[in-house]
């Protein structure tokens, strides 16, 4: 074997020095530079046969500095054979961890029997990878140690199923962390939100119930005080459901659609609920109170503001309102609803001078909000920038 195969900056006394050096730390250097190499540069067929007895050597060094070098260098890259990455993997932690959370080398079956066989920081390190298919979120969720299980709920590329949820919330009702962490999700099953409002409490409840859509009943009740801290805004679950018309429906039969609601919700921009609210109120189709909204003209609102019993003395705030909706449009960039709704709040306060007391603090509350939810989307843009 000669250093030629892989590289002609690299020497012949590399080698002898990789496999004859005096010390680790001289072997390591060495390690360094050819897994550099073989990690960055275009091989022959007959370099990476090379390459493989190179990573072989490396892979049975004494020293754990080397072994470590090696796993460090190539844990992100293609060309680490899959037998050398699972010898790596059963390694000491400090060596199996980098390939463990990285190699591209290991199959779902190799990983999965991993867990079963690793200890919790090489299982958290498996949790850790940037995508996780749900058989092996399963699993770890079943078999993995708590902070294993902790690290895949933080884990926006892990794959969550309800077999997954179950088993994390069955042996991890109690922990914190993990109910945090699900929480925290861009996304929970609504059935298990639900299952959830059981288990937490304090500001984990308030984010449960306000970050993620509940069944509409379940928000309903929330709402009227059937649980201490609730503190379920219906307008924001609104937003979440993916059936609204069914959502707008129950409030109404629970008669919590009232016209102080339609109007918070007409403030802060959302108009479908609006036009949803309206149409279950005065028993018109939903496409007809659109248009007597926005395409009628004066009269047309007037005649479906009436038809759905909203007080009169209503209308002038409700048809501004509406102006102000159709003056405000949407700035284009990420995640601009937030900032949306803020432009939409700061011209209705400037405008209406005789909102109700209630209505002007859940109005305030929503700026602040929307305010503090818009300056952290700016400066993860600058940071990113």
């Amino acid at each position: 074997m000669t250093v030629a195969s892989i590289r002609p900056q690299l020497t012949n006394d590399d080698i002898n020095r990789l496999m004859k050096g005096e010390t680790p730390e001289a072997r390591a250097s060495v390690a360094h530079r050819l897994c550099r190499r073989i990690s960055l540069d275009v091989l022959t067929e007959a370099e990476k046969a090379h390459a493989k007895e190179i990573m072989a050597i490396l892979a049975e060094d004494a020293a754990d500095l080397v072994r470590r070098t090696m796993a460090v260098t190539l844990r992100s890259s293609p060309v680490l054979p899959r037998e050398i990455a699972l010898k790596l993997a059963q390694d000491i932690e400090s060596v199996a961890i980098p390939v463990l959370e990285h190699s591209p080398a290991f199959t779902e079956d190799d990983l999965i029997e991993l867990v079963l066989a690793s200890t919790a920081s090489k299982q958290a390190a498996i949790a850790a990878r940037e995508e996780i298919a749900g058989p092996l979120t399963e699993v770890i969720s079943e078999h993995g140690a708590q902070d294993a299980v902790q690290v895949l709920s933080g884990n926006d590329g892990a794959e969550w199923t309800d077999k997954a949820y179950e088993n994390a919330l069955g042996r991890f009702a109690e922990d914190d962390g993990i109910k945090g962490a699900l929480i925290s999700r861009d996304h929970i099953p609504v059935h298990i939100a639900e299952k959830m409002v059981s288990l937490v409490s304090g500001q984990m409840f308030d984010m449960l119930v306000n970050k993620h859509e509940l069944p509409a009943q379940m928000a309903i009740d929330l709402a009227s005080g059937a649980r201490e801290r609730a503190t379920v805004d219906l307008v924001e679950q609104a937003g979440r459901t993916n059936d609204l018309p069914r959502f707008v429906s129950q409030l109404n039969l629970n008669g919590r659609l009232s016209h102080s609601l339609i109007m918070r919700a007409l403030c802060i921009g959302h108009m479908s609920f609006v036009e949803h609210s309206l149409a279950e109120l005065s028993g018109v189709p939903h496409q007809r109170v659109w248009l007597m909204i926005h395409d009628a003209g004066p009269l047309g609102l007037q005649a479906v503001f009436d038809r759905a019993g909203l007080p009169r003395k209503m209308l002038p705030a409700f048809r501004a309102a509406v102006a102000v909706f159709h003056e405000t449009s949407y700035d284009g960039g990420p995640n601009d609803r937030a900032r949306f709704r803020m432009r939409m709040i700061e011209r209705v306060l400037t405008q209406f001078q005789a909102i109700p007391k209630e209505d002007l603090d859940y109005l305030l509350d929503k700026l602040d909000m929307y305010s503090e939810q818009a300056a952290r989307e700016e400066l993860q843009a600058y940071d990113a920038a």
